[in-house]
């Protein structure tokens, strides 16, 4: 049972860096607002990031888990069907960060609309939490590593809670590192060759998570 527990933990930490990794507009929001007021409101940036995540994820894996007894006798295809959708984000994120990129910045056009306002811990909280909500690839990302790996089932809740909560630190402790890092670690981070490579490597985990789906199904 302890290998199990432990089991679901670490699938939301690697579950919640595989989508928290990837430094795009608001984590170059995040960054901006630390530099330009304070930690602590960079912190609570990150942490409605990871709030997000958490919320998307507990969606997932509840859902998972409430309907994975349903789903049991078509495990096999869910799993593949899931294990494609993976791979087809971690394709479309690789193709993103390999792309010519043109002039314009579509990061500096999310920070110039969203910074004002957000100079308090509240305020940032808030408005990054509900900026990343609308993001539907995090929902549709959790749905398909949840339902394709219906042994959520069962022990549900107490496996789903894990999984939610791995998520949430992992993606907290990324955020907090771009929050923390100011403008020496976030310049490296948010540069071209930082973008490219945190793009990649999250391509890489998830493309890593839909191999190991279709691996755990033989």
């Amino acid at each position: 049972m302890s290998t199990v527990v432990t089991g679901a933990f670490l699938a939301g930490v690697v579950a919640g860096y595989g989508v928290a990794i990837p430094v795009g507009a608001i984590a170059v929001l995040i960054l901006g607002l630390a530099a330009r007021t304070s930690f602590r409101v960079g912190a609570s940036a990150a942490l409605g990031v990871a709030t997000a995540d958490g919320i998307y994820a507990g969606v997932a894996a509840f859902g998972g888990a409430v309907v994975a007894g349903w789903l049991a006798p078509f495990a096999t295809p869910l799993r593949l069907v899931a294990a494609a959708v993976l791979l087809g984000l971690a394709g479309y994120g690789a193709w993103r960060a390999l792309r010519p990129r043109g002039s314009a910045d579509p990061a500096a056009g999310v920070g110039r609309a969203a910074r004002r306002g957000l100079d308090t811990p509240i305020r940032a909280f808030a408005g990054i939490l509900a900026l990343t909500l609308l993001n539907p690839a995090t929902v549709v990302y959790f749905t398909a590593l949840v339902l394709g790996r219906v042994e959520l089932g069962g022990s549900g809740f107490a496996l789903a809670t894990l999984f939610t909560l791995g998520v949430f630190l992992a993606s907290a402790s990324w955020q907090l590192l771009i929050a923390a890092g100011g403008t020496m670690v976030g310049r490296v981070l948010t540069g071209v060759r930082g973008r490219l490579v945190t793009a990649l490597s999250s391509s890489a985990i998830i493309a890593a998570l839909a191999v190991a789906m279709l691996l755990n199904g033989h």
